[in-house]
């Protein structure tokens, strides 16, 4: 992470001004009122995941509003999953009420009005693409503002691993940020989908029991004797209704599996720790038994046969 902003280096009298234009460049556009201006303290971090922003920031106690102006002035498609490090924050979007402490989290979207409270507080703001959270848990309007505790065990889960982004920000591979970025869309989903309190039970259903088949695909990926039956049965569905949940997606169940392994592949490939594995190594490893069929499927998703790609990939 990369210290952006600390009132420590700013004169007492500019501070919160500072503050202000720094939070609304790095994070959204708002309004917001220092408890005491003379006293206000607050520092910023940003960092990157693969295509996921991370802010950190720790502030004086403050009163924040993003409005329907602030909206419209706005063009961004982020959402924003916000982990509470320290303190409390009191939030209001979409008319849902809640209260964060430490290790809870919750999913606010920028695009709809909210306002806050914080105290003294340190809050790890996660951005993502509306278009990749979507695409796990449907529409997210019902989803806002509801806080996801650590008493479940799968949101101790998530809340865990987001506390630890910020420590490995900058020094993964491309690959491991991949994968990770991944793993926090899954994990926010995951408890997401599972939280009460959803209105939106019908979407929520749906959108569960595709992560659920696609858990259950990435979970067989190395046994080249997967087949869609037992992806169903795992995933508690008939094949039918699984493949139905992914046509909606322009897919099925056996070439969700194919474009799975063909991506772990291509991680392989290009991650500089795998150099001493294989093309066969790898394209088995990850289910694939016919080396010809591994290498038409893999030029028929990224133009490139694999021993090329992997060239490319080593080259500075």
């Amino acid at each position: 992470m990369k210290k952006l902003f600390s009132t420590t280096d700013v004169d007492p009298r500019h501070r919160f001004d500072y503050w202000h234009s720094v939070a609304c460049d790095n994070l959204v556009g708002h309004s917001s009122t220092p408890e005491c201006r003379r006293t206000f303290n607050a520092e910023l971090q940003v960092g990157m995941l693969a295509g996921i922003g991370l802010v950190l920031f720790e502030n004086s106690p403050m009163d924040v509003s993003r409005t329907v102006k602030h909206v419209a002035q706005s063009q961004g498609d982020e959402l924003f999953i916000c982990r509470q490090t320290a303190g409390l924050l009191t939030l209001e979007q979409d008319g849902r009420q809640l209260v964060l402490g430490v290790g809870d989290v919750t999913l606010l979207d920028p695009n709809l009005p909210y306002a806050a409270r914080f105290s003294a507080a340190s809050l790890l703001v996660v951005k993502v693409t509306r278009n990749a959270l979507e695409s796990r848990v449907g529409r997210i309007r019902d989803l806002t503002a509801i806080a996801l505790k650590p008493s479940k065990p799968e949101n101790r889960w998530t809340s865990s691993f987001l506390a630890m982004l910020p420590s490995v920000s900058g020094r993964l591979t491309v690959t491991a940020q991949e994968i990770a970025s991944s793993q926090v869309l899954d994990l926010v989903a995951m408890s997401l989908l599972n939280t009460s309190g959803s209105s939106s039970s019908r979407i929520s259903s749906r959108s569960l029991l595709l992560l659920r088949v696609r858990s259950a695909v990435e979970a067989r990926l190395s046994d080249p004797k997967l087949n869609a039956a037992a992806v169903a049965e795992a995933a508690g569905v008939s094949v039918r209704y699984a493949n139905g949940l992914l046509a909606k997606e322009c897919t099925s169940i056996m070439r969700l599996a194919l474009a799975m392994r063909l991506q772990r592949c291509r991680q392989a490939l290009e991650d500089p720790l795998q150099n001493h594995r294989t093309l066969s190594e790898i394209a088995r490893g990850w289910g694939f038994s016919d080396m010809t069929h591994f290498g038409r499927s893999f030029r028929a998703m990224y133009g490139v046969l694999p021993r090329d790609f992997r060239k490319s990939a080593k080259q500075p």
